[in-house]
């Protein structure tokens, strides 16, 4: 005897339920449940709430679950066996498994972030500790407190001990003998950088307080250097990490990336660390996406630490980025697969996916709206304006406002006022290659602002 498949019913409007019948046909091969459609007298499925639906649906007892249109306001507990899809119901076939993010075992990482204060000296404490409360909600492990050339830091021992007593790791990134003492003294666990020309000073710093120590060659390009570092290092059984210096792209960074190889196979066990600023700062890109790629070459390479910071404005987000890229970088690495479909938090620009209604749907919808009130949508290359008596298209928002205006007399300020901002975010989404959805944010990953509704407002 066959086993039973779950039976779920599917509650809409009588706008998308051509939409929503289409997409369950496509998940019938997908998923193993038995669909039911409940499409309730109303036009709008957005207009929804639970306590109209309970006067206006009867549950059957043959039914297991009741899928309700994801903006449904209310309290679920008044439809029987009800949860909340989708707020889209193409994305209906991520929300039964078959996903576009991350899956359920996905988070683990092995990079360290260590997040610099640049010109740390000039800042006051208040200051310092702003930026380092950002730093770390945003995911960085050790706060780096960025030293200048030139007068030593005299509160330099003071600004560790506040970052200490809120419970911050920190590390201190200065070639001045006496400003790393202090912040060793009031806590610092990590000096940045030793190199021939301060190596006398830790070993007395890793006897004294116990410091780790960044080894760096004594010019980019003299690896031989940094070995003779990491010998002394070693000889004296103080702890380090390495970093070969990556460098800006025309100044040797391709051969920088060699050099993190090489040193790799010279130390295969030793621990190593990249500052990644030299590529976020100094390049005219969003650093995104280089964060991503250099994660990935520290995942593969054994790079557990990066020093990373936020000073130019497309770099802004580093350390989130930073954060965001490590996790996917060790699944990517840990599974063996490609880092695809796993982080939409770090897809900004454009979307991972484009939904399109199509010619036949925005046509079927076009006949079946009554009502006066304005659809948007934005879809292969045009604005796509309707309501129960004009269907409009066009790439010139202007111009089918003006065509609107003219058919529609009771176009005022605040319908103006509304009808233009979705235009724009209508526009931005057909530029950039995003998913438009009226009333709805446009999504920029993480960085996404949540939008409230104003559809009805003056409508």
């Amino acid at each position: 005897m066959p086993e039973r498949r779950e039976r779920i019913l599917f509650v809409t409007g009588k706008l998308a339920e051509p939409a929503l019948r289409r997409t369950l046909d496509e998940l019938r091969p997908l998923v193993a449940f038995e669909p039911e459609v409940a499409v309730l007298p109303i036009t709008v499925a957005a207009l929804l709430t639970t306590k109209w639906i309970e006067s206006h649906l009867t549950v059957p007892s043959t039914v297991d679950r009741v899928i309700l249109p994801g903006l449904v306001k209310g309290e679920l507990e008044r439809v029987p066996k009800a949860e909340l899809g989708p707020k889209d119901l193409r994305d209906l076939p991520e929300y039964f498994g078959y996903r576009s993010g991350p899956p359920v075992n996905y988070g683990a990482y092995e990079i360290d972030i260590l997040a610099e204060i640049n010109h740390a000296p000039r800042l006051g404490c208040h200051a310092i500790l702003e930026i380092a409360r950002r730093y770390r909600e945003s995911g960085a492990d050790v706060i780096d407190l960025g030293c200048d050339p030139g007068p030593v830091w005299s509160e330099v021992g003071d600004a560790v001990r506040a970052l200490k007593d809120e419970g911050f790791r920190v590390s201190i990134d200065s070639f001045d003998a006496s400003e790393v003492e202090a912040a060793l003294g009031a806590g610092a666990e990590l000096v940045l950088s030793v190199n021939n020309t301060n190596l006398d000073y830790a070993r007395a710093w890793s006897e004294r307080f116990g410091a780790e120590v960044v080894a760096i060659p004594d010019s980019p390009t003299d690896l031989d250097s940094l070995d003779r570092t990491a010998e002394f290092l070693n000889r004296h059984g103080i702890r380090h990490r390495l970093d070969p210096i990556l460098e800006p792209i025309g100044f040797g960074f391709a051969a920088s990336l060699g050099r993190y190889l090489e040193t790799r196979r010279r130390y295969p066990d030793a621990a190593m660390m990249i500052g990644v600023g030299n590529l976020t700062e100094l390049t005219d890109a969003d650093s995104a996406g280089i964060n991503v790629l250099l994660a990935g070459f520290c995942q593969e390479l054994g790079i557990r630490s990066v020093l990373t910071t936020e000073v130019i404005n497309w770099a802004r987000n580093s350390v989130r980025e930073f954060d965001l890229a490590r996790r996917l970088v060790h699944y990517a690495v840990r599974e063996k697969v490609v880092p695809k479909r796993l982080e939409p938090n770090l897809v900004m620009l454009r979307d991972p996916k484009l939904h399109v209604h199509g010619e036949d749907s925005l046509g079927e919808l076009a006949k079946l709206i009554t009502d006066r009130n304005y659809r948007i949508f934005a879809e292969r290359g045009e604005l796509h304006v309707l309501n129960g008596s004009m269907y409009l298209r066009g790439t010139d928002p202007f111009e089918l406002f003006r065509q609107m205006a003219e058919r529609d007399p009771r176009i005022d300020a605040s319908h103006a006022f509304y009808l233009g901002y979705e235009f724009a975010k209508a526009v931005t989404a057909l530029t950039l290659g995003k998913n438009y959805e009226q009333d709805q944010a446009l999504r920029w990953g993480f960085l996404t602002v949540p939008e409230t509704s104003h559809r009805n407002a003056g409508l």
